[in-house]
C-alpha cells in the first residue's frame, strides 16, 4: 500500500452534525484501502460520537502532528487536549473558535503538503464570525488564505449529473442586482469553464447562464439585466471561445430538464442555484470551491442544529465530498501533466466528454433552439 492521497477533513461546528457525518462516511472498512483520512478535531468529541453510533470498534490513530500521519490509517490530530464546553444544536463562540481552528490547521497543512486535499464539515457562520474570521463562509475565507496572488473562489455544487456555480454568493438578495455586471459574469464564467476542463474532465465544456429576472425579464419589462448585461457577456464570452448559452429562466430550466444539456450551470444568486440543484441531488450534493491552488470540498448541508448529536444525520454528502476531492485531484494532476508536456499522445481526441462537447455550428443551433 503506497501513495494514498491524504483526505484532510475539519471537524466543523462541535455543536452541529460535523462529528457524525465524518464518521458515518469513513466507517466502511475499505475507506482506508482507497484514500488516507485526517481529521481535525478532538479525541473526547470522536470518542463521544462513536459510543452514539456504535462505531467503538472503530479504529482512529491519534496524533498531535502531520508527520506522525500513518497511512491506511484514520488519522486525527488534535487542536488540544482540552475539549471546548459542548453544547449540542446551540450556537455559540466557542463552538465557532474550535471551527476555526480546525480550519487554521489543515491549511497550513494542505500549503505544507502535509494532506493532498480538503474536506470541511459544516459550520455555523454566526458562530465563525469574529475579528480573526469577519468572512461570510468558508468560500471567502479559503479565497484570503489561498496563499496564490489573484486567486478568486468559485462555488460550485456538484454531483455525478449537475455542476452549479454561483456568479453572487453569500450577499443578501437585495444586493444581488447591483453585482450583476458583464465583467462579473466574464470572469466567473471563465472560472467555471477553466473548472469544468481541468477539474472535471471536459474537453469543450457547455455553459447555461441563467437569468436574473422572472421570465428572462419579459423584454425588459420585469426587468433590463438580461438586454443590457447578461446577453452581452454571453457574446463576449462566445466570442472568447467559451461555449455559453442563455440567459434561461430558472424555472422552465430545471423544470424542463434543459440542464441535462450543459455540463456546467452558472446561476445569478445562491438560492436560484441551490434550491434546485439540492432538490435534484439528494443527500448526494457536494459544495466544490473552484478557482483555488488546492482541492477543497464540503457536503452540500449545513450545521443541522436541530438533529445534531441525536445519530440521525446521514454520511452520504460527506462521503461523496471525500470522493469528489479524490477524483477532482487526480482529473487536475493529469489535466496540468499534460499541459506542461502537451503532445498528442496526452491530449485525448475522442471520449464521451470530448465527443460531446466538440458540437457543430449545426448543433449550436440546435441547443439554442431547443432550451
Amino acid at each position: 500500500m503506497s501513495n494514498l492521497i491524504k483526505v484532510g477533513v475539519t471537524h466543523g461546528d462541535i455543536n452541529g452534525v460535523g462529528y457524525e457525518v465524518i464518521l458515518k462516511a469513513l466507517a466502511e472498512e475499505s475507506v482506508t484501502e482507497l484514500f488516507t483520512p485526517v481529521i481535525f478535531g478532538y479525541k473526547d468529541l470522536i470518542d463521544k460520537a462513536k459510543t452514539l453510533l456504535e462505531l467503538n470498534d472503530l479504529k482512529i490513530n491519534v496524533i498531535d502532528s502531520p508527520q506522525d500521519i500513518k497511512e491506511g490509517k484514520i488519522n486525527l490530530i488534535q487542536l488540544a487536549k482540552e475539549v471546548p464546553e459542548h453544547n449540542p444544536g446551540k450556537i455559540d463562540k466557542k463552538s465557532g473558535e474550535a471551527a476555526v481552528a480546525a480550519l487554521n490547521m489543515a491549511i497550513e497543512s494542505i500549503k505544507n503538503k502535509d494532506i493532498d486535499v480538503l474536506v470541511t464539515a459544516p459550520i455555523s457562520k454566526e458562530a465563525v464570525n469574529s475579528e480573526e474570521f469577519n468572512f461570510p463562509g468558508h468560500t471567502e475565507f479559503l479565497q484570503e488564505v489561498s496563499g496564490q496572488e489573484g486567486a478568486e473562489a468559485l462555488m460550485i455544487l456538484c454531483n455525478e449529473n449537475v455542476r452549479v456555480a454561483l456568479l453572487t454568493v453569500h450577499i443578501p438578495i437585495s444586493k444581488v442586482a447591483g453585482e450583476i455586471t458583464e465583467s462579473n459574469i466574464l470572469r466567473k464564467a471563465k472560472i467555471l469553464n477553466e473548472s469544468l476542463k481541468k477539474d472535471f474532465g471536459y474537453i469543450r465544456p457547455r455553459i447555461a447562464v441563467l437569468s436574473l429576472n422572472p421570465h428572462g425579464g419579459d423584454g425588459g419589462v420585469l426587468g433590463s439585466e438580461e438586454q443590457e448585461i447578461i446577453k452581452p457577456a454571453i457574446e463576449a464570452l462566445r466570442e472568447d471561445g467559451i461555449l455559453a448559452f442563455g440567459p434561461y429562466p430558472a424555472d422552465g430550466f430545471f423544470g424542463h430538464g434543459s440542464y441535462k444539456n450543459f455540463d456546467g450551470i452558472l446561476a445569478m444568486y445562491h438560492d436560484q442555484g441551490l434550491a434546485p440543484f439540492k432538490t435534484l441531488a439528494s443527500n448526494g450534493g457536494v459544495n466544490f470551491t473552484a478557482g483555488l491552488p488546492f482541492v477543497r470540498t464540503s457536503p452540500d448541508h449545513g450545521t443541522a442544529y436541530d438533529i445534531a448529536w441525536t445519530g440521525k444525520a446521514e454520511g452520504d454528502s460527506m462521503r461523496e465530498a471525500m470522493f469528489t476531492a479524490i477524483d477532482i485531484f487526480r482529473r487536475r494532476k493529469s489535466y496540468e501533466e499534460a499541459q506542461s508536456n502537451p503532445l498528442k499522445k496526452y491530449m485525448p481526441e475522442k471520449s464521451d466528454r470530448g465527443e460531446r462537447n466538440n458540437p457543430t455550428k449545426k448543433q449550436v443551433e440546435e441547443i439554442e433552439l431547443n432550451d
